[in-house]
């Protein structure tokens, strides 16, 4: 790689603005305004809002739109391994060159001006994806929706809001209602939403922000019904009915993203072989993700090793639930989390389950829980907990004393990234 390649530029991006996060769409319009707003060139949107299953939806709904022949955008946030990941142009991950290339443009056109990393970043995709033809465009938000980058397109093919939840309290809302309206901030007026199951209070904020712009929803429970019998997924809509395999991503969660995706899919008037590549095709690295080959699986000899980023309280219970859907192996858990999350609120769904924590800190991250405070956090929910100093060095000692464990690596996905890249 040249010395001016994707990472220098990327990490020269990181000083534009002295804060991470500045939710504003100002600095967004401004720079998209001096690109010659890429964003009024896209291929059909589908813009995807919420606090958890976004990237599984995303996921699916792009599996069962290529599956129907379609050229399909996306971007999502944030990467696991390597930036490359947050931008795939028709298809395909974009390349060095072509990264290069659109940092360049995009720094070039900011002129030194503040502005996010996130924000420029964000900028560089939909100049990518105006450039090179497609038939959609699948965007999904960075944070909540209202302010968020992505939230530039005045008229989507279609929007849709996952299960809403606490997260990012300090942004967001401390209450579920305040945080739905941030969420509900996506749809536009005539543009269909797609809903997900939501608490009824969450409901009733995105019902009201709907009939206020005018945008045209199909909830979950109302429009449309996803059910798991026996080894079938069941979707039911008022176009008639579907019986399908079980999503290939674990856990009852992905029953209701399935459907969520399964929705978007018939509201595109895509058929019933899209509607099955979506649940069968769709792939999704560290969401409950078992580790086959490279390092840390040469470790860990007989031991399975599974990689999780889920890092809030409603995504421990979803992984609770899906680790139950696994035969039955001593279960420990290799963890690392960041101090902006319920730690406590993850931890405790999972821990009937566990025989041990390993606490770790997420490598290179200012905001990393100490390997004591996450050990501390997993014995107030009733864990037996040890520190570590890594990875490495925490599952040697799991394999150790439990060769034919279960360990599930885990608590982000900062440090689902960190374990991906040092497995490759």
């Amino acid at each position: 790689m040249t010395p001016q390649g994707s990472d220098v530029i990327l990490e020269r991006m990181m000083s534009l603005h002295p804060k991470i996060i500045d939710l504003t769409l100002d600095r967004m319009w401004r720079l998209l305004d001096a690109l010659g707003d890429p964003e009024r060139a896209l291929p059909p949107v589908i813009h995807i809002a919420g606090t958890n299953g976004k990237g599984s939806t995303l996921a699916m709904i792009r599996a069962g739109l290529e599956a129907g022949g379609n050229m399909v955008h996306a971007y999502t946030s944030p990467h696991l391994a390597r930036f490359h990941e947050r931008i795939r142009v028709a298809g395909e991950l974009i390349s060095e060159p072509a990264l290069t290339q659109i940092l360049d443009e995009c720094e070039a056109a900011n002129g030194g001006e503040t502005i996010t990393y996130f924000e420029i970043t964000t900028c560089a995709a939909l100049l990518a994806f105006a450039r090179t033809p497609a038939d959609f465009t699948l965007l999904e938000v960075g944070l909540g929706g209202r302010l968020d980058a992505t939230n530039v397109i005045k008229k989507p093919a279609l929007t849709i809001i996952t299960p809403v939840s606490y997260d990012h309290p300090q942004f967001l809302g401390e209450t579920l209602p305040e945080i739905a309206g941030e969420k509900a901030g996506i749809l536009k007026r005539g543009v269909p939403c797609i809903v997900g199951p939501q608490e009824d209070e969450a409901l009733d904020v995105i019902e009201a922000r709907a009939a206020r712009v005018g945008a045209p929803l199909l909830v979950y429970g109302q429009h449309w019904h996803v059910t798991q019998e026996r080894d079938r997924l069941v979707y039911q809509d008022e176009t008639g009915l579907l019986d399908l395999p079980l999503p290939a991503l674990i856990g009852a969660h992905q029953i209701q993203n399935g459907g969520i995706a399964l929705a978007a899919l018939r509201a595109l008037d895509m058929g019933e072989a899209a509607c099955e590549a979506a649940l069968t095709d769709a792939d999704w690295p560290a969401r409950l993700q078992r580790l086959r080959h490279g390092p840390l699986v040469q470790a860990a000899g007989n031991a399975e090793v599974w990689l999780d980023g889920g890092h809030n309280g409603a995504a421990g219970m979803a992984l609770a639930e899906a680790l139950t859907r696994l035969p039955e192996r001593p279960l420990h858990l290799i963890c690392g989390m960041l101090n902006t999350k319920d730690v406590g609120g993850y931890m405790r769904p999972l821990a009937p389950l566990v025989k041990t924590l390993h606490a770790i800190p997420v490598p290179d991250e200012v905001a990393t829980l100490s390997a004591t405070d996450t050990r501390k956090a997993a014995q107030n929910v009733g864990m037996t907990a040890f520190e570590a100093g890594s990875t490495d060095a925490a599952l040697g000692e799991i394999v150790r004393k439990s060769p034919n464990a279960r360990i599930l690596i885990c608590g982000s996905l900062y440090l689902a990234g960190h374990v991906l890249r040092h497995n490759s």
